[in-house]
């Protein structure tokens, strides 16, 4: 922390004795940060004014993505009047003292600021922030979901999620005691549907599936647990499992596939409604999701949906949000000239499941454009399903489609990522995350002034000079 010698300094050099900075200088908070576009002018320069406005920044915690100096258009005093452009993200909190500041060392302080582009992961250990529930279906607070009544099953629930909410990446994942009753409710989902998997499910299910009683304890007689579980993913295709609280907002669930981490449900769906459930329970998540990401495409399908979330729009949320539910959730696809399922949804609910290969509904060819528009259906089976004629061909349009897609930043991925997803004290700012671009902090801004000598271009930007250029 400053000292009071240090902070009365600072006052005095920006003039700003009597704002309120109502104390978002400390604060920690991704989300609460604004982008901005500053154009300022500083007259008869030398090196003492650049340092005055270069320290406003820093004493802001402002993140620099550009910086550049230019001979005033308007000089007034002499040719060292410089123009200056500056693109910059600073604490929300902040954006109105910052631009007073500055006023007070400059001349002709403008601003714009950009669209704010929402809070995202940047590496795994973020992942322990993307835990925000979508409550509609909670047992506590929906009337029509089976266990509202049921105050032990509500008891149970609130066991779960305090484990899911207190467990950080690098925890070891939670071992679970199951009930004979919850045990019973995973027999009946599991027999049921397993007798329809031979002739329902795509083989990459089948395959990894019987790779998951082989190694990973599923059976009927038992609930695996998350840590055989992620350990298999791990080695076959590098996701890996963290608990869950429920039902996740849409945002940060599609954000941890990008890290290929899949939040995972422990709790059992009510037993008096072992076919179905109005939520993500372990039943969907273990019979369902898991067997699919065992597989290399599918896997890289559900990570680019996740990627292409990071920083994006609502509405562009709520798109991708809806091809991930038509795909990875209820897709269909063509294999050896069969319709089978490869959704979760479909391979964790044994009636529509059963519904989704029968006539009834109605089928189109897989295209995410469209797809990502349809309405669907989230309180009965879904009228309409999406049908790839492959995992690959469906991995292939997705990406093609993403391509096209404009963002604010480029994603880079450490070649190190799944080494450092599993020992999370070797991850490091650079590690495994997620970039946007390049950006420096004030501070070294400030280094560079202190060394600041100007020349001449014949475009008439200032660059720097070699002093700098070795530094």
């Amino acid at each position: 922390m400053s000292g009071p010698k240090e902070e009365a300094n600072k006052e005095e050099m920006c003039g700003i004795q009597s704002l309120n900075r109502q104390g978002s200088l400390g604060s920690n908070r991704e989300d609460d940060r604004a982008s901005l576009i500053l154009t300022l002018t500083l007259y008869n320069v030398r090196k003492a004014e650049l340092s005055k406005a270069a320290k406003v920044f820093e004493m802001f915690e402002t993140q620099i993505y550009h910086f550049e100096t230019r001979r005033a258009k308007k000089p007034k005093n002499s040719v060292d009047d410089l123009d200056i452009f500056v693109e910059c993200e600073v604490h929300s909190a902040d954006v109105d003292v910052l631009v007073t500041s500055l006023k007070s060392v400059a001349k002709d302080v403008k601003t714009s600021r950009e669209d704010k582009v929402p809070w995202f992961p940047r590496k795994i250990l973020d992942l322990d922030k993307c835990h925000h529930l979508i409550t509609k279906y909670d047992p506590s607070l929906d009337h029509a979901h089976p266990g509202y009544s049921d105050l032990e099953y509500s008891k149970r629930r609130a066991f779960f999620a305090d484990l899911a909410f207190n467990y950080k990446i690098g925890d070891p994942l939670p071992l679970i005691e199951y009930t004979a009753q919850e045990t019973a409710t995973w027999r009946e989902v599991y027999r049921n549907l397993r007798s329809l998997y031979p002739t329902h499910a795509c083989t990459q299910y089948l395959d990894a599936f019987q790779q998951l009683e082989k190694h990973c304890g599923y059976r009927e007689d038992n609930i695996p647990q998350l840590q055989d579980v992620s350990r298999f993913l791990k080695e076959r295709t590098g996701f890996q499992l963290r608990p869950a609280a429920g039902q996740l907002s849409a945002r940060d669930f599609l954000a941890s596939l990008a890290f290929r981490v899949f939040q995972c449900t422990q709790y059992t769906r009510h037993f008096s409604s072992p076919m179905h459930s109005p939520e993500p329970d372990c039943c969907h998540e273990l019979l369902g999701h898991v067997p699919m990401l065992a597989d290399k495409e599918f896997a890289q399908f559900s990570q680019d949906i996740g990627l292409a979330s990071l920083g994006s729009s609502e509405e562009e949320i709520e798109k991708l949000a809806t091809l991930y539910w038509f795909t990875v959730e209820f897709g269909l696809c063509k294999q050896n000239g069969l319709i089978k399922a490869y959704g979760a949804g479909l391979l964790s609910s044994y009636g529509e499941l059963m519904y989704a290969l029968s006539n009834k509904p109605e089928y189109k060819p897989f295209d995410p454009e469209v797809t990502a528009v349809h309405p669907y259906q989230d309180q009965a089976f879904q009228p309409v399903y999406f049908i790839a004629e492959n995992l690959e061909d469906a991995k292939v349009k997705l990406q093609i489609l993403l391509r096209r897609v404009s963002t604010l930043f480029t994603v880079s991925i450490s070649t190190e990522i799944q080494e450092s997803c599993s020992n999370p004290g070797m991850w490091r700012e650079d590690h495994g995350g997620v970039g946007t671009p390049r950006q420096h902090t004030a501070k070294a801004l400030v280094s560079a002034v202190s060394r600041w000598k100007p020349v001449k271009k014949l475009s008439g930007t200032e660059v720097l000079g070699p002093k700098q250029q070795n530094a």
